[in-house]
């Protein structure tokens, strides 16, 4: 789209400046496969490693929750994922290509990793409207999405005033100025209060039901298990657990109990099986992904001449407990590099 537009006062008469904008897309593209992909990445600063071997895929129409402890390899990932950082070794692609190949990237993803990094002396509304003219779309939409995050009070306050709430708010905004087909979020609702957290919800979800593939990162277990339908869980820079989180919550745990659960526990020691103990006197088995099922455990208990007298699948976990079982023995590298 080419307009020809007169020139400012000033200029020689019959002078024109030609705008070149990008075409405006006339709905979301649909994308064959999954939207975000990455094989094998792998980061190390220093010899340290910090992220190792994670390959993940985002399909559209989903919401992929991202999870590890601090320092665990999340943030590098997802910066390696949109071109900040560049991998040692895998690959990473969006829509099926590299970040960089991207021609217009804010028009396919759509960012939030730093909220805070936004220029302090700029309004909301000026922050808005020049993300929209570098994307190509019209600055029209900037009013949309202020009402859209619940800023629009705020829009000509400078961002140095605002609130952490209030600068996530207008980082989602500024991510969803393109009207990209993905977002990726690292920790989108710090500084949110619980009807600020309800709000991003309902907004992910409905970006989601209308095929747009979402990967966020949280330490808020609890939303994310609200919000999420997939899970990766990522410990020590190596994802531990992937999947549809009804599935990675229904399936991750076996409950047993004996009469003698310090000689069940040596059984268990044994035969390389991970347990926690509880509750009560009993032992609770990671399934390590379908490796360990009822009929293993009690092999295991005969061939040791242990009698059980409890064997079951655990009752559905709440996020919260797979969380701690997948990474309570696991440290994560360069607690100061990674996040």
């Amino acid at each position: 789209d080419e307009r020809p537009i007169p020139a400012a006062a000033g200029q020689p008469f019959g002078q024109w400046i030609v705008v070149v904008c990008p075409m405006r897309r006339r709905g979301r593209s649909v994308h064959a496969g999954p939207m975000i992909t990455t094989t094998a990445l792998t980061k190390s600063y220093k010899d340290v490693p910090v992220v190792s071997d994670v390959s993940l895929r985002c399909e559209p129409g989903t919401i992929t929750g991202f999870l590890g402890a601090n320092g665990a390899g999340k943030s590098t990932t997802l910066k390696m994922i949109v071109g900040l950082v560049r991998p040692d070794r895998g690959t990473a692609t969006i829509d099926g290509r590299p970040f960089v190949e991207l021609p217009n990237p804010t028009r396919v993803v759509g960012m939030l990793l730093d909220a805070s990094a936004m220029h302090p002396g700029r309004s909301g509304r000026a922050t808005l409207t020049t993300a929209a003219l570098l994307a190509g779309v019209p600055t029209n939409r900037v009013e949309h999405l202020l009402d859209l995050v619940g800023i629009a009070d705020a829009a000509e306050k400078r961002v140095g005033t605002y609130s952490l709430g209030m600068r996530q708010r207008l980082g989602l905004a500024q991510a969803l100025v393109g009207e990209p087909a993905a977002l990726i979020l690292d920790e989108p609702a710090n500084g949110l209060d619980p009807e600020g957290i309800a709000w991003m919800r309902t907004l992910l979800r409905d970006f989601a039901d209308h095929g747009g593939t979402v990967l966020l990162s949280s330490h808020l277990l609890h939303e994310v298990q609200a919000t999420a339908d997939h899970l990766v869980v990522i410990s020590g820079g190596a994802v531990v657990a992937a999947g549809r989180l009804d599935d990675l919550l229904a399936s991750s745990t076996i409950l047993v109990r004996s009469p003698d659960p310090g000689a069940l526990a040596a059984a268990l020691q044994v035969a390389r099986i991970d347990y926690v103990a509880g509750p009560g006197d009993a032992l609770t088995v990671d399934v390590a992904g379908g490796r360990v099922t009822t009929e293993v455990l009690a092999g295991v208990a005969r061939d040791h001449q242990v009698l059980l007298t409890e064997l079951r699948q655990s009752e559905t976990n709440g996020l919260e407990q797979l969380f701690f079982s997948l990474t309570a023995d696991k440290a994560a590298p360069a607690q100061g590099v990674a996040a």
